[in-house]
């Protein structure tokens, strides 16, 4: 239960997830705005069937694509959530000017995973024992964060949390993740959803966010979408 990925500990590069941000705007596919809106409105519809959880662990790029190679998980959504600003950007969160987070929304289908083996997987793909950090990216943006909606899903985190202290998993390492009642989360802007899988070549994809993707199907295969597994 406890395949904790700890050689997870972050390996430098020279690029970061705030870096280039007028590339990547620049990056963006041109989409009508009627089509748009109306793939939004079908889409949610279908995504309301489904139950809701959140995380942050660093650059929503990554988070986004581990999650989304998860079975069970229908969609994920990059935004920021862990603050208190209205209608946060990019630039404001990723600049330190909010105390937002990069964070995620997971839609999930409880009858094919539970929000255990969300939590599993979130602890299993990053390393919760960097305060303020995960990799290149420094910063409380970066913040490792298990947002609970109930009582239920904060003894589960908190109960996982004892579980890998008690395990010594971080050999001795405290772990950093804050447990937070989940308040409000804002989606990012449109270029940043499903990013990792629009720009493979990207520096900072190709440097940290497929590495670190690698890793984690490497150690949780049980886990993963069957096409998810070449």
């Amino acid at each position: 239960m406890f395949r904790i990925l700890v050689s997870l500990l972050a390996i430098s590069f020279s690029t970061s997830c705030q870096s280039n941000v007028k590339k990547k705007k620049d990056e963006v596919a041109t989409t009508s705005q009627s089509t748009l809106e109306k793939n939004i409105t079908l889409e949610q519809e279908d995504l309301e069937k489904f139950e809701t959880a959140y995380f942050a662990s660093g650059c929503f790029w990554c988070v986004e694509a581990i999650f989304e190679s998860v079975k069970g998980v229908e969609e994920v959504v990059s935004g920021y959530s862990g603050g208190t600003k209205k209608n946060p950007t990019y630039e404001e969160v990723g600049g330190g000017m909010t105390d937002h987070a990069e964070a995620v929304k997971v839609y999930y289908d409880p009858k094919v995973i539970s929000f255990t083996a969300l939590v599993q997987v979130f602890f299993g793909s990053h390393d919760p024992t960097t305060l303020n950090r995960q990799g290149p990216d420094r910063g409380p943006q970066y913040r490792s964060i298990a947002f609970y909606k109930n009582e239920d899903e904060k003894k589960i985190i908190e109960s996982y949390i004892k579980a890998l202290e008690e395990n010594d998993v971080y050999q001795g390492l405290p772990i950093t993740t804050q447990v937070v009642p989940f308040n409000k989360f804002y989606d990012a802007e449109d270029y940043h959803q499903d990013y990792e899988k629009k720009h493979p070549n990207n520096s900072y994809i190709r440097n940290v966010s497929i590495p670190r993707l690698n890793r984690f199907k490497e150690n949780f295969q049980d886990y993963l979408k069957d096409d998810a597994k070449h």
